[in-house]
């Protein structure tokens, strides 16, 4: 009998101790769980157009100054690769277009929430690392232009933007054997400005930046040759997981944002 008193002991104390250590280790996992998800809810992923990849980098280092613990991850490609990107579930919170019909396509779809709204307006110029584009279009027929760089203008706004201005100034039917086209608009800038091409139709966001600023010559095209290259943004649904979206957005918005726009070209409504 002792022997079984000490057995129904020692069971009832290793219950009481797996009871007790079980709730701390469920405690421990618990808590593990939510300072991983506040983790994750400090960063803010991002689709942006490719003609803001310099700006962006100054927007985001403007934020994270003033919110250190958050993260802000981006990801630059056409505004139509990426609106499809999203559309099939890609893991983004917020869209900064370079066209305001993607995050309108997104709203129709149900993949994004709250209001599209206008950050800026772009402006397209031509541009060349070897020849002096300033004198106008017409060099576009020069024999010494064999290739010109437009984005593909199913995907990208400013090579759909190109071809309104080629089809605006009788061009396009004369340089079309002419066009390469790229995946998206800084893409197109790479091609001008490593030699692949002579010259480009690119974002005046992209010739402002460091790579292409002061080391070639360009031609600001009439914005009456084009559609209004109107950009927007909008959040992705789920982005309530992460309320750091909608103030990153908000600061985007914000007139504080505003004299970096301006520092790129863009026009701030």
């Amino acid at each position: 009998m002792g022997l079984l008193k000490k057995l129904y002991i020692n069971k009832n104390l290793i219950n009481s101790l797996y009871r007790e250590n079980f709730g701390w280790l469920a405690f421990s996992l618990f808590f593990l769980l939510f300072v991983s998800i506040s983790s994750q809810a400090q960063t803010v992923r991002v689709a942006a157009a490719g003609n803001l990849r310099y700006i962006f980098d100054d927007i985001k280092a403007q934020y994270v100054l003033k919110n250190p613990k958050v993260k802000i991850d981006v990801m630059l490609g056409a505004s139509g690769t990426l609106t499809q990107q999203i559309i099939n579930g890609a893991n983004f919170d917020f869209f900064m277009a370079a066209d305001k019909s993607f995050p309108d396509k997104l709203k129709e779809q149900g993949v994004a929430s709250g209001e599209v709204k206008t950050y800026a307006f772009g402006k397209l110029v031509l541009w060349s690392s070897t020849l002096d584009v300033s004198k106008g279009l017409d060099i576009l027929l020069d024999k010494s232009v064999t290739k010109i760089a437009i984005a593909k203008p199913a995907v990208a706004p400013y090579g759909e933007r190109a071809i309104q201005c080629l089809k605006y100034y009788g061009l396009y039917e004369k340089v079309k054997d002419k066009i390469v086209y790229a995946d998206n608009i800084a893409q197109a800038a790479q091609y001008a400005s490593t030699g692949n091409v002579e010259v480009g139709f690119v974002a005046y966001a992209l010739v402002m930046g460091p790579e292409l600023k002061d080391k070639g010559k360009y031609l600001m095209l009439d914005t009456k040759s084009y559609k209004p290259v109107e950009q927007a943004c909008i959040l992705i649904k789920g982005w309530e997981r992460n309320p750091e979206a909608a103030k990153f957005m908000k600061f985007v918005l914000s007139a504080e944002c505003k004299p970096i726009f301006e520092k790129y070209g863009f026009i701030v409504p």
